[in-house]
């Protein structure tokens, strides 16, 4: 059994790396790329799973762990292993903000492609993922909204804990979640 998070970059991953590592969860990370003004907390990342799609056979030694897998990569997967997959969604105006602002912050170009075309893309690239996802028995997803989370860290944690069938310190889950991070929000509607 493998343990997966995985969305698009900036759609949660970091915070629920934090959130199950806090819970009491074994994280494979490296800490090769250091918390910064964009992940306050640091980004809970692992170098190799960069390359899963030329090693699949690197996923091994995430077996009992939980490892940080973005969207474009998580097809890659391979055969063999049962995998548990808690999957961030946000709404993709805010991801493609939240890029953006963190690219500025970098001094580094993004996407030559304006926002509207940029999110017209990840969603079709969502699409495809959660296609391809029905088509993998092996593969079980727990499909979490980032604001959800925000908003009622509790019930994530305990959602996230069913899914697992694990026991989890879920008041150490909820405490990691710190609403002030949450940036490049939507208006509310209404």
């Amino acid at each position: 059994m493998i343990t997966v998070v995985s969305g698009l970059p900036r759609a949660g991953t970091s915070l629920m790396m934090q959130m199950l590592s806090a819970g009491g969860l074994t994280l494979l990370s490296d800490g090769q790329r250091a918390a910064d003004a964009n992940n306050p907390r640091g980004y809970f990342e692992w170098e190799p799973i960069k390359a899963l799609p030329r090693n699949p056979a690197c996923i091994a030694e995430a077996e009992g762990k939980v490892v940080k897998v973005i969207s474009t990569l998580l097809l890659s997967l391979p055969a063999g292993f049962s995998y548990k997959v808690v999957f961030m969604e946000r709404p993709l105006a805010e991801v493609v903000a939240s890029q953006a602002a963190m690219l500025q912050k970098l001094g580094t170009q993004g996407a030559a492609l304006p926002p509207r075309a940029l999110e017209a893309a990840l969603e079709s690239h969502l699409k495809q993922v959660k296609a391809a996802l029905r088509q993998r028995p092996e593969i079980s997803v727990c499909w979490l909204e980032h604001h959800q989370v925000l908003l009622d860290p509790e019930a994530a944690a305990a959602t996230v804990q069913k899914f697992l069938g694990v026991p989890l310190d879920l008041a150490a889950m909820s405490a990691q979640v710190d609403p002030a991070l949450y940036r490049q929000r939507l208006p509310a509607k209404g």
